[in-house]
């Protein structure tokens, strides 16, 4: 858990910088913002291509060849982003290097190995590993902001390289994928072996034929609730992203300076710690579909925010936009992992949920480019909100039609 804390602390707030990055690397070249922005876009599409494989890697490797080789490349990409000269510089580092790398640190390739730990209490778990990602940004944004004042952005990045490095280069060589691979079981209770040798938790379980069966990715693709799941994961990223990576830049251009753009945006993760968790805790009482839906009102409320800004830029509705982002927004997260691992838990999740991260990772992509490219060609972040709006509601609906308590019921409403 500590050791996912810190990843998630470094690895997560390193892609979030390129925010930070985004306002001096367009005074520097003067290029669009749908061009600059798609370089963050490129590296979520580069990693949702290879997210799948990712995921087998997990299955048949385990978690210290995922994570040290996310290291590697979240490290080479920040670190090579000082010799960007032309666009596709650009989208190679900061873009493919260092989006693929923050993918195998973060949240998805947390995913991939957490729920194997927990399971009476998976959503608090796992929300509390991925606070980390908050907790980072509290530290490291404003340090960052403050190099970037007084050295510039390159200078930021190669600083930026080094400390993903040298924190997370030795820590994650603590890893391993399973509690059996230490003599230990999931939530620290007794387990039995099943004919196959696998260890077997008690779980409320509420469709015990569905639960029966040996979950692969062929079998997977071929229900609606992968597909729903897919859907629902696509559409919410695209709202994260698409408000991550053109917040600073929006509120500078709507009257607020770029150290309280900075400080709002570092005030979200330090907001989202709380949320993540007591968001996570919640679920193990309630149910994934509620908090999924939580967050995504919480997005919807943040892009009103912003919209309503722009006529009325006041400290107080900058406050409650951070809240409403980061409590509330941010607690998808907490459920992440858990949802699919509810609904197709067994030897295959790795692949399984690697596969469902192209839809997620895929939203992500999607979502700064496309704002960016609306901002371009109308000359307002209008639009584009309304449609993060639309695409928060959509997602809500999704993953109540996925229905993972039709699955296994969480802790608070196990029988």
């Amino acid at each position: 858990m500590a050791v996912a804390f810190v990843t998630m602390a470094v690895g997560v707030t390193a892609r979030t910088a390129f925010s930070l990055l985004f306002p001096p690397i367009l005074d520097e070249f003067g290029w669009e913002r749908g061009v600059t922005a798609g370089a963050f876009s490129f590296g979520f599409l580069v990693s949702a291509a290879l997210s799948p494989f990712v995921g087998r890697l997990m299955d048949t490797r385990g978690p210290r060849v995922v994570i040290e080789l996310g290291v590697g490349l979240l490290a080479a990409g920040s670190m090579l982003a000082t010799l960007v000269r032309e666009p596709w510089h650009l989208y190679l580092t900061l873009g493919v290097l260092a989006g693929v790398g923050s993918n195998c640190l973060g949240y998805g390739g947390q995913a991939l190995y957490l729920p194997n730990w927990f399971v009476r209490r998976r959503g608090l778990a796992m929300s509390i590993a991925y606070a980390g990602a908050g907790a980072g940004s509290i530290v490291l944004l404003p340090w960052l902001q403050t190099v970037i004042a007084h050295a510039g952005w390159r200078a930021a990045c190669w600083n930026l390289g080094l400390v993903v490095l040298v924190v997370l280069a030795p820590l994650n060589l603590l890893l391993r994928h399973r509690p059996e691979d230490l003599g230990l079981a999931p939530d620290g209770n007794r387990t039995s072996r099943d004919d196959s040798g696998e260890h077997r938790p008690a779980t409320h379980v509420v469709d015990a034929a569905w639960v029966a069966i040996d979950w692969t990715l062929g079998r997977a693709v071929r229900t609606a609730r992968f597909w729903w799941i897919g859907v629902g994961y696509f559409l919410g990223l695209f709202a994260w992203y698409a408000v991550q990576v053109h917040q600073t830049k929006y509120l500078v251009e709507i009257g607020f300076s770029a150290t309280d753009a900075a400080r709002a945006l570092g005030l979200v993760s330090l907001v989202a710690v709380p949320g993540q968790i007591g968001l996570g805790h919640l679920s193990d009482r309630i149910g994934r579909e509620w908090v999924w839906m939580i967050g995504n009102v919480g997005f919807a409320l943040c892009f009103v925010l912003l919209l309503w800004l722009r006529h009325a830029p006041t400290p107080a509705l900058l406050h409650l936009m951070v809240v409403s982002q980061g409590t509330l927004g941010y607690g998808l997260v907490s459920v992440l992992g858990a949802i699919p691992a509810e609904i197709f838990q067994g030897r295959h999740y790795g692949t399984i949920l690697g596969t469902l991260m192209l839809g997620a990772i895929a939203g992500g992509a999607a979502g700064p480019w496309v704002t960016g490219a609306i901002h371009d060609a109308t000359g307002s972040y209008t639009l584009a909100f309304w449609i993060g709006i639309g695409g928060s509601a959509l997602s809500a609906v999704a993953i109540w039609l996925a229905a993972p308590r039709r699955v296994r019921a969480v802790a608070g409403r196990g029988r």
